[in-house]
């Protein structure tokens, strides 16, 4: 590249290849970003455990069995192939996962798991997205807290109105 122009830095990588990227000589910064998320596909990761950091809820609105609870709404699952690593992870109450019959559905998602007894309606149940930046496809504001209080209210993309495609 050098030959072509001389480049004050180039930027590689991303959260996958950080170790392989740092490595490449002419590589002068590694970008991260979508590892400060720690989003669900990130969990499959043997080097890097990110500590989530961008979550959702979705309330209980009805039980159809003791181990079973329905949400309402729920379905952000992340673009590419389709399948289980597409769809969103239960986070809280720990102990929760989907249902392989239905899975994150549009209108409604159910849970399963010994934390299900405990919850009634109205309670929460608090998801990771399987990819860092495409929740802020569906939302219009990320509420960042702090110590359990609510410190401020940023706008994502598409609550500026924009979108990227």
């Amino acid at each position: 590249m050098r030959r072509v122009t001389d480049l004050e830095f180039v930027n590689g990588g991303g959260t996958g290849s950080v170790e392989s990227t740092r490595a490449e000589k002419a590589v002068t910064e590694v970008t991260a970003g979508s590892g400060l998320i720690g989003s669900a596909l990130f969990s499959r990761y043997t080097r890097f455990t990110p500590r989530p950091a961008v979550l959702f809820a979705l309330p209980v609105v009805r039980r159809p069995r003791a181990d079973v609870v329905t949400l309402g709404g729920g379905g952000y699952l992340a673009s590419g192939q389709p399948g289980p690593s597409r769809l969103p992870t239960p986070y809280l109450p720990s102990g929760l996962r989907l249902l392989g019959v239905e899975g994150a559905g549009e209108v409604q998602t159910p849970v399963t798991g010994e934390a299900a007894r405990r919850l009634r309606p109205g309670d929460r149940v608090w998801f990771r997205h399987a990819k860092a930046g495409e929740l802020a496809e569906h939302v219009n504001d990320y509420h960042l807290i702090e110590h359990g209080r609510l410190v401020r209210t940023v706008a994502t993309y598409r609550g500026e109105g924009r979108a990227f495609g």
